[in-house]
């Protein structure tokens, strides 16, 4: 693949983040060259919650794609900015006005109704202010990717290699980081082949295989 040196790309990012694995995927399919600089979520109370960081992206999370100074937040805001601002390259979305609706179902199935319930940030608040139990936050853990899956599973098609159709889009870039957490969880994901088989497609490819998190600078 071809990388674009013209680009002046910062990605603040977090390596096991799922939100910014999602942009470091569509980055690498789009070709686009950027700098990475590691905002810690943990350490010292969490870098993000910075000053510094905060004038950057006040929600104090991670992604923020800066491109020739303007800042952006949200992984899916940002993936459909790179479609648009750099269209020459490898497109996210299908240029049919009804696969591109489906794409960003499955995607926002993702995005908005499975990884949300289960980041850091609630995680954090359910042990540390509800006073949920390890064992209890786990099994919360696992119910919102097993009911999500549940309904992503029953919306592929047998036939195709990745998400929708046989081109990686967006709903695939959405759905990989869901299935690293997964299995870092010891969630159980064999009732779901069709999943497993899009993973194991789009693991192949080397946009996935150099956006994974153990192979991230800041990894740990």
């Amino acid at each position: 693949m071809k990388i674009n040196m013209n680009t002046n790309l910062k990605l603040y990012t977090y390596w096991r983040s799922s939100s910014a694995y999602r942009v470091r995927i569509a980055l690498n399919l789009k070709g686009l060259s950027y700098e990475s600089i590691p905002v810690h979520l943990v350490k010292d109370g969490g870098e993000q919650h910075s000053e510094e960081y905060r004038e950057l992206n006040p929600q104090g999370l991670v992604p923020t794609l800066v491109d020739d100074g303007i800042a952006l937040s949200q992984s899916i805001a940002i993936m459909e900015y790179l479609d648009e601002a750099y269209p020459s390259t490898y497109s996210l979305l299908s240029v049919d006005t009804v696969s591109r609706a489906k794409i960003r179902s499955l995607a926002l199935l993702v995005a908005t109704d499975i990884q949300p319930l289960d980041n850091l940030r609630v995680l954090q608040y359910l042990k540390n202010e509800m006073g949920i139990s390890d064992e209890k936050k786990s099994l919360w853990y696992a119910h919102w990717i097993i009911e999500g899956f549940k309904a992503y599973e029953a919306l592929l098609n047998d036939e195709d290699r990745f998400s929708f159709s046989d081109a990686v889009s967006m709903a695939d870039i959405c759905l990989i980081p869901q299935i690293y957490n997964a299995e870092r969880f010891d969630i159980d994901l064999s009732w779901f082949p069709n999943i497993l088989k899009v993973r194991d497609n789009c693991m192949g490819l080397d946009a996935f295989k150099s956006a994974m998190p153990e192979v991230q600078s800041d990894a740990v």
